[in-house]
């Protein structure tokens, strides 16, 4: 589920999906709809990637929550600055 496996292709991974997030939120903070929107449509255009439901989108949101990578700032989310 986080990794890719046997059963579960590269592009749907939770990790591939988290890196799409991050992308998205390399520039600026954005909402959690703007970003499902952003994330929704880019798979929509790529041929190679899966299309992907909302809640496997947020489970990838948990798991970067989880590893305090991405941060909850009023209403939008942003990438985490390390320390």
């Amino acid at each position: 589920m986080i990794l890719p496996t046997k059963r579960l292709t590269a592009d749907r991974a939770l990790l591939t999906v988290g890196a799409e997030i991050l992308a998205t939120l390399a520039d600026d903070e954005r909402t959690i709809s703007q970003t499902w929107t952003e994330i929704r449509c880019k798979r929509d255009e790529s041929p190679r990637l899966a299309p992907i439901t909302y809640d496997w989108f947020v489970l990838a949101l948990d798991l970067l929550f989880a590893i305090r990578v991405i941060d909850w700032v009023g209403e939008k989310l942003s990438r985490q600055v390390s320390a």
